[in-house]
C-alpha cells in the first residue's frame, strides 16, 4: 500500500491498517510523538482506531533530546 508520510510516497506492506501498526512498522511505538493523519492531529488513544488506506496522507514528528 501507497501512503504519502511526511511528504514522501513511501510503500508499505497491505497489513498494515492503523496508524499504531504503521508505527510499529517504524519502529516508533514508543518514541513521544505527533501524528497528523489526512490533516487531523490525533491524540495518541486515538492510533488503534485511525483506519489506514492507500493514497492517505501522514505526517510524523517526533521529539528529540539533547542540549
Amino acid at each position: 500500500m501507497k501512503l504519502h508520510i511526511n511528504g514522501e510516497s513511501v510503500e508499505v506492506p497491505d497489513t498494515i491498517r492503523t496508524i499504531d501498526e504503521l508505527l510499529e512498522h517504524f519502529a516508533l511505538g514508543e518514541k513521544m510523538l505527533v501524528v497528523e493523519h489526512n490533516q487531523a492531529i490525533l491524540q495518541k488513544e486515538d492510533h488503534a482506531k485511525a483506519e489506514l488506506s492507500a493514497g492517505h496522507q501522514i505526517e510524523i514528528v517526533h521529539f528529540v533530546g539533547g542540549g
